[in-house]
């Protein structure tokens, strides 16, 4: 493949320098009409895909093409692939936020309500307090700050910023992630297209409104700093600047542990995996993380390490269970499993090119090297745990800042390294130095030999040329695209309409303390509103055997698993939108199935109907002696 850059300018002068505004500008403005257009009412399994409407398409193929263009052109400052990047952002990231009027995701909900009990308990609680929801005040850092957030801003919840967190969490990357790929290359066409692959190929789904979101981004600032400032030369500086950087991944380090129980391990993996490296041999970045790590794993975090132990030993070694998919986490029906697909070709495709890029740019092999080492450090944790069968997942997600670097340089011509560029300067300040020679021999073997050569070589040089650009151009294009059903293809499941969140308000505005929900899954919007008062149960958790038993007989079973519940708290029992698709696209109960459920919790004696509108049912077990229908 080959570049571009002697090519000659199409548009001289200033319109040359402005022409990469052309397509940005067109692809946003595609996008505003795109959003004004969606109608999110009536989502399909495929999501926000089939929904979006076909301007959303359009605008992002010529935002990639504008993108493609401008970062290969040397010409073009790096101010507009920047622009660019932050382009994708936007219509990536923040389309969400812009066409539901409520926020995504079931777990964000959760966490939201983990803020509003710790600003009305003033404090953190015990497992005898909460229950397992304790968990998370033993890992509460995010929850601390966002509650800080909360009060600092003044508004009543984080409901009110959490549909935006992706597109703040997907920012904070970008400082850290440029970081990285500027220790290795000054070449901005491999840094910016390296970017450019990372979040596109970040479909996994976890920059929402959640810890892990804020830890991974504190994990890659981390290996910023070990790369830039803990190297060989680094070290040959002097220690007093080294205290500094290792003060600062301290508190970074902190900040990672007391949030999320996963990536202080994936970190530690990354920091071992580039000890290997002679560039990298400083033990100290490990063995601070190491002991930070344990000093929380043994005081705070181990009630629940200690009761969760005997199933971590277990899953050590088992590869395969490790990356099996359990029940209840299948995906079913045809937009579902298509969405799927989606996204494994996509994650195969960027691992594909990341591979290649080994190959093909044999200076990154070795200049690059601690690149690959991180992107390769993950791999072992498949070993380690399930992690509720995501590690597949999570494995993907933190070998990402590595694979798409070298993802980059398949899709490129040939690259430069600092070294390359150092080298480079050096001959060019010795050629400038040496005597001009040989003036008059240009002129006299100039006209000779360029008509005989020029006209049999030029077409195959272009055609060559339009080549190394077009299928670079396809590759981009294709997972660019692809991004979308990847990360919003399950939509159906991970909305939630304005009614379905009133439903729910409503069950909790009028629930006494003590009170039961039962409901198919967890699936809902403020699922675990009031969880320190108010008790849950979904009964698709439950056995198989038990699961069966409600089918068969749903409000006979139903009722006498509510029937433990006193005066003055009740037993409801909730279904909604959400909980369908859920169990639907999930491989669990179907809609048929959930509906024989509701309609018989319905005609039975022993419930009353509570409220109901297009988005749920919700129901009350009457406390009083009743025959069951």
């Amino acid at each position: 493949m080959t570049d571009l850059s002697d090519l000659p300018p199409v548009w001289p002068g200033r319109r040359a320098l402005a022409w990469p505004g052309v397509p940005l500008f067109a692809a946003l403005a595609l996008w505003v009409y795109a959003v004004r257009h969606t109608d999110v009412s009536r989502l399909d399994d495929y999501g926000l895909v089939t929904a979006l409407h076909p301007t959303f398409w359009a605008g992002l193929a010529v935002l990639t093409t504008g993108f493609w263009f401008t970062v290969r052109d040397p010409r073009r400052r790096g101010g507009w692939a920047a622009a660019y990047v932050l382009g994708l952002l936007v219509m990536e990231r923040a389309t969400q936020a812009v066409v539901y009027p409520t926020p995504l995701y079931a777990w964000a909900w959760k966490h939201e309500a983990v803020i509003d009990h710790l600003l009305t308990a003033g404090g953190l609680q015990t497992a005898d307090q909460v229950g397992d929801m304790a968990v998370y005040d033993q890992w509460p850092g995010f929850f601390a700050a966002q509650a800080a957030l909360v009060r600092l801003l003044g508004v009543d919840s984080a409901a009110m910023f959490m549909a935006w967190w992706p597109l703040a969490s997907s920012l904070m990357l970008l400082l850290p992630l440029l970081l990285i790929y500027r220790t290795f290359t000054e070449d901005r066409r491999l840094i910016w297209t390296a970017v450019w692959l990372f979040y596109v190929a970040n479909w996994v789904g976890q920059d929402y409104f959640s810890p892990q979101s804020v830890a991974y981004a504190l994990h890659v600032g981390v290996l910023a700093v070990v790369l830039r400032r803990f190297g060989r030369s680094a070290v040959r500086r002097g220690q007093p600047r080294q205290a500094v950087w290792t003060v600062v991944i301290t508190v970074m380090l902190v900040a990672i542990v007391i949030s999320h129980q996963l990536t202080p391990g994936m970190l530690v993996v990354c920091l071992l995996a580039l000890c290997l490296s002679r560039r990298y041999r400083d033990w100290v970045p490990v063995v601070t993380t190491v002991v930070i790590f344990l000093a929380w794993c043994l005081t705070a975090a181990l009630p629940f390490l200690s009761a969760a132990m005997p199933d971590m030993i277990r899953s050590v070694g088992d590869v395969g269970a490790n990356v099996e998919t359990g029940y209840g986490a299948t995906p079913t029906g045809t937009g579902a499993i298509a969405t799927s697909w989606a996204a494994r070709l996509l994650s195969g495709s960027v691992l594909l090119l990341a591979a290649l890029g080994v190959l093909r740019q044999r200076v990154l092999r070795h200049r690059a090297r601690p690149l690959l080492l991180i992107a390769a450090a993950p791999l072992p944790m498949f070993a380690a745990s399930s992690y509720g069968s995501e590690m597949i997942f999570r494995v993907l997600l933190f070998m990402l800042p590595g694979a798409a670097f070298f993802a980059a340089a398949a899709l490129l011509p040939k690259v430069r390294t600092l070294a390359a560029d150092a080298a480079a300067r050096e001959a060019d300040s010795r050629q400038a130095a040496a005597p001009a020679k040989g003036p008059a021999k240009g002129p006299a073997k100039g006209p000779a030999k360029g008509p005989a050569k020029g006209p049999a070589k030029g077409p195959a040089q272009g055609g060559r040329r339009w080549l190394g650009v077009g299928l670079p151009l396809a590759a981009l294009l294709g997972g660019t695209l692809a991004f979308v059903p990847a990360y919003s293809g399950k939509d159906r499941i991970n909305y939630f309409p304005p009614q379905e969140v009133a439903l729910v308000r409503q069950l909790f505005d009028q629930a006494p303390d003590g009170s039961l929900v039962v409901a198919a899954n967890r699936n809902y919007p403020l699922a675990y509103d009031s969880y320190g008062s108010v008790d849950h149960y979904w009964f698709l958790d439950d056995a198989r055997s038990h699961v069966d038993r409600i089918v068969q007989k749903p409000a006979a079973t139903l009722a006498s698993d509510m029937a433990g519940v006193e005066r003055p708290a009740r037993a409801y029992f909730l279904l909604t939108q959400g909980q369908l698709a859920n169990s639907e696209m999930n491989g669990q109960l179907t809609k048929a199935q959930l509906d024989h459920v509701r309609k018989s919790v319905a005609a039975s004696p022993r419930f009353r109907l509570v409220a109901q509108n297009s988005a749920g049912w919700l129901y009350v077990l009457k406390q009083s002696e009743g025959a069951e229908r």
